[in-house]
């Protein structure tokens, strides 16, 4: 169960970023993540434009799908409800009532170091950090499930960046840097 704190963090968050534009972007944020569908499409795209790395964008893709999967395992094991406090509003539906780890924070935080990779980007800066926000704004998520998430996201993305980087490209360089 949560503690005080991070309660008293999740409606602070919400009390000062969760204006209608605010949670108008962060429900299509939502929308995009859900069971990781949208950066597996991102990764359809790049497999189908970089043809010459299509194995790589396609085992990145893997490790963003695996990623997400890895979180509905923790979430059925540790089952920790989601927020459920009168100072905190849910603002979206959710298919599942577990909130531990976030989904939505480990599949973006994967796709943002694996893709990265790819990519020759760093992506992280500009992709975690407003989806870990807002999952607190949307009112589905404490502060330890969206860091939870994301840190379980950078160790398999982490894992599987290091093999993209030690493959040789087709025009014999080493696969970008990314964070």
């Amino acid at each position: 169960m949560p503690d005080s704190k991070e309660i008293a963090v999740l409606a602070s968050v919400q009390g000062a970023i969760a204006t209608p534009a605010v949670l108008k972007v962060a429900r299509g944020m939502s929308f995009f993540g859900e069971h990781s569908l949208g950066w597996l499409a991102v990764g359809a795209v790049g497999a189908a434009v970089d043809r010459e790395r299509r194995k790589d964008w396609m085992v990145a893709t893997g490790a963003v799908f695996a990623a997400h999967a890895a979180s509905v395992v923790v979430k059925r094991v540790v089952r920790r409800t989601r927020p459920n406090h009168e100072t905190v509003q849910v603002h979206v539906g959710t298919p599942s009532k577990l909130s531990f780890p976030s989904a939505h924070a480990t599949s973006t935080t994967a796709a943002a170091v694996v893709y990265g990779a790819l990519t020759g980007r760093r992506l992280s800066p500009m992709l975690v950090p407003p989806m870990l926000l807002s999952r607190m704004v949307l009112g589905v998520h404490y502060p330890s499930d969206v860091v939870a998430g994301s840190v379980l996201g950078a160790a398999i993305g982490g894992i599987v960046r290091r093999k993209l980087n030690g493959r040789k490209g087709s025009h014999g360089q080493q696969g970008g840097r990314s964070d």
